[in-house]
């Protein structure tokens, strides 16, 4: 109530009914970035990707306040809505805990049930927009991750084999030249001896 009365005094209209779209996205968009701040120095796991492109094709093309796309909610929609952003609110809670204690698997797990809130609240007002689940994007991200890891690890073990063998040859080489040489020596050697004789 607080909160809503702070927004009044601003010259918001808090009895428009599409204002909780506008600020599922927001929040949404914070917390995505909060997330990818925390986790931009290292490689991220295929789950932590997962998540941001969760998020990513939650808020992708996000309806104009007017839109056309946009349907007026009617009163059970409206509180179904309500129950969502404070849940969302929740979520949103607990992340900044975790945040602050550097705790990177829980944010990716509450930052994944974020997503999902402002998913249904997004499937409330615009049903024909096509949002894929988390699991869909999940097991594509897994895929794409796997293959990645695994040319990673061809990267580092082939070269390390090819280097081996190049120096076995190389080895084998000098001492094939070496024998050449001892023997050529020892053939010199020889002749001088009984060209001294």
């Amino acid at each position: 109530m607080k909160d809503l009365k702070l927004a009044a005094d601003r010259g918001i209209d808090v009895t428009d009914r599409r204002l909780a779209l506008k600020i599922a996205a927001e929040r949404l968009s914070i917390v995505r970035y909060v997330f990818m701040v925390q986790i931009e120095d290292g490689i991220a796991t295929a789950t932590e990707r997962a998540t941001l492109e969760y998020a990513d094709a939650v808020l992708i093309g996000w309806p104009e306040h007017d839109s056309a796309e946009v349907r007026d909610l009617g009163d059970e929609e409206y509180e179904t809505v309500t129950r969502l952003m404070d849940i969302m609110e929740g979520h949103i809670h607990v992340f900044s805990r975790q945040e602050a204690a550097g705790n990177i698997d829980p944010m990716t797990d509450i930052l994944e049930r974020v997503t999902d809130c402002v998913a249904q609240i997004r499937r409330l007002y615009q049903p024909d927009f096509p949002l894929p689940t988390f699991a869909e994007i999940s097991r594509v991200v897994q895929e794409e991750w796997d293959e990645d890891m695994g040319k990673i690890d061809s990267q580092d073990i082939e070269p390390t084999v090819e280097t081996f063998e190049e120096q076995t040859e190389h080895a084998d080489e000098q001492r094939e030249r070496q024998k050449a040489n001892d023997a050529g020596g020892a053939n010199t050697a020889s002749g001088m001896d009984g060209a001294a004789r």
